[in-house]
């Protein structure tokens, strides 16, 4: 059984939980989560500041605290970060694009990146319209160093930049699977074959002693992006092409690049968020998270209540959010992009006693999700005068917020019932602490469930095909995208070695079009993960026990407050 009882949250399942507030969110005036719920909801949707007005009624204000102190809504952690500061940076992320081949976009580039950074927002940056390494420059005599060269330019930037000063930057890359540097990008993250100079050893077995020794794009996650014209030779001919083959081959083998899909109507909307959910054709639009916790709603009916509310919340964040630079108000005015997501989703499953599978009940809660979402967002914009939003679904990875909610993460299946996390303590030394998933214990202690019957993404790695269902089944209901990332076993073992590469190809190409994206990590692929995986007993006989332990393989964990890009 759980001992922990806090009574200044009581709401938090888990000293862990606690404690990410207390590293992360907690200051001066925010000391608790419930004071924090209080003076966010009225930084973005009261009238704090003199001059501005209500944007809900007391009654909804107090109803969306109620939903916030109970963790049944959690806005995207900068909302969290920034509530009761002067400042008001609630954005996550900002969607770039190289807009032009020219010596002036690529100053522009640099400049709009830092600016979005210093925030506290990440990144994400489509590349496909740079011109491939080679190529005569025909002003200058030289020829183009292509566009993998300014992703690590981006990369420095980010690597030196500290978001809003209090985290590390996350940045997202993409291009078209059809560029010609396409076969360089594929291998661009493929530390395993980078050797360091005289050491005899490669640049993954030297991050493996010291995560911060500098690499390739290290801050950065990368996509290939696949359009209407891969899809369709796809159809016409059964055949995914090489680029996809090596592509399917380098994610299984080191995690990245991944994919990125854009199909028909969604064909333009290559840029993405650093963790890919949010997705854009517009150069310097922007996210707007928060998700609904499905682990704690009790009802159909309060569902709705909250989805309606937490839509509201969003929209009242696009009027109240400062930004870094024109073009991104005006962007912003003009798309008022929402990104109301969904956590907890494998909790809710467990607790009904079904496998990790979109059911007919969970069908019939992602509709209302899906239609009072898109039915708020119409009135309330139009009762404010504003524009309608263009999109208003899209599910994150809500690494952070989930812990903090003590639920499974985004439609994420629980990692272990039981493991040992790995973690810095003052940005250097590794310290290990036995855990308890919290969402699991909650089952086993209030709902009986055997933790040995409880699915994990370990349990789930060799049917992978389930696993992209799951997701491709969740997309139906979400208008953006959905980051999620499947967990393998290591490359070269029973279930992930040179023979999958080509069933497992066929698979992803067989529901990409019922997808916006897709990535993968393989076990160890980064020098090692930061969750192992423990007996249940072992971990509740040692639990909360902090201790050193010597490993081998280091990586790092989001969690920590210094870890880099998510998704990984």
């Amino acid at each position: 059984m759980s001992s922990f009882k806090s009574n200044r949250n009581p709401t938090f399942r888990s000293k862990f939980s606690e404690d990410i507030f207390n590293l992360k969110y907690s200051h001066q005036g925010c000391d608790t989560w419930s004071q924090l719920a209080s003076t966010l909801v009225k930084d973005v949707c009261g009238n704090l500041r003199s001059g501005e007005e209500d944007l809900l009624s007391k009654d909804e204000q107090r109803q969306l605290r109620e939903y916030i102190t109970d963790l049944k809504f959690v806005p995207g952690g900068r909302y969290l970060y920034y509530a009761g500061r002067s400042n008001r940076y609630y954005n996550n992320c900002f969607l770039l694009k190289a807009e032009e081949d020219t010596r002036e976009d690529w100053a522009n580039l640099s400049w709009k990146s830092e600016s979005c950074l210093m925030t506290g927002g990440g990144i994400g940056v489509d590349y496909s319209v740079y011109r491939e390494s080679g190529r005569t420059l025909s002003g200058t005599g030289g020829v183009a160093s292509g566009p993998i060269p300014k992703m690590e330019m981006i990369n420095s930037i980010g690597a030196k930049v500290m978001q809003g000063g209090s985290r590390r930057s996350a940045i997202y890359a993409s291009l078209n699977w059809k560029h010609n540097d396409v076969p360089s990008f594929l291998t661009a993250k493929d530390w395993d074959k980078m050797p360091v100079g005289n050491t005899g050893l490669t640049l993954k077995q030297i991050k493996e002693q010291d995560f911060n020794f500098p690499a390739p794009l290290d801050m950065t996650n990368i996509s290939v992006n696949y359009d209407t014209e891969w899809l369709l030779n796809y159809w016409n001919t059964g055949d995914v092409g090489e680029i996809f083959l090596e592509n399917v081959k380098q994610a299984l083998h080191s995690a990245e690049p991944g994919f990125s899909f854009n199909f028909m109507e969604n064909e333009n909307d290559t840029l993405r968020n650093a963790c890919t959910e949010v997705c854009s054709s517009d150069d310097s639009d922007v996210c707007n998270l928060g998700s609904i916790n499905l682990g704690r709603i009790e009802s159909v009916t309060e569902l709705a209540n909250v989805v309606e509310l937490a839509t509201k919340f969003l929209i009242c964040g696009t009027l109240r959010a400062q930004l870094p630079y024109q073009k991104v108000y005006d962007v912003r005015a003009k798309n008022r992009r929402l990104g109301l997501g969904l956590m907890g989703m494998h909790e809710w499953l467990v607790k009904r006693g079904h496998k990790y599978e979109v059911t007919n009940e969970l069908h019939r809660w992602l509709a209302i999700y899906k239609g009072v979402s898109d039915d708020t967002s119409r009135k309330f914009s139009n009762k404010l005068s504003i524009s309608t939003p263009v999109a208003n679904r899209a599910i994150a990875p809500t690494g952070s917020i989930g812990i903090l909610a003590g639920t499974t993460t985004g439609i994420e299946p629980i990692f272990a019932v039981a493991y040992k996390r790995r973690y810095l303590t003052n940005g250097t030394r590794w310290k290990y602490q036995y855990v308890v998933d919290s969402a699991a214990q909650e089952l086993i202690d209030i709902y009986g469930v055997n933790p040995d019957k409880i699915e994990s993404a370990l349990d789930l790695a060799p049917d992978y095909e389930r696993r992209i269902k799951f997701q491709a089944d969740v997309q139906d209901y979400v208008d953006m995208s959905i980051s999620s990332t499947i967990n393998l076993p290591s490359w070269g073992s029973k279930f992930n070695n040179p023979d999958l590469v080509k069933p497992f190809a066929q698979t992803l190409a067989k529901y990409a079009h019922r997808l916006r994206g897709f990535t993968c990590y393989p076990d160890g692929s980064r020098g090692g993960q930061p969750l192992t995986s423990v007996p249940y007993k072992e971990a509740v006989e040692r639990l909360g026990e902090e201790f050193d332990e010597h490993v081998e393989t280091h990586d790092i964990c989001e969690i920590s407050n210094t870890g880099g890009v998510c998704g990984v």
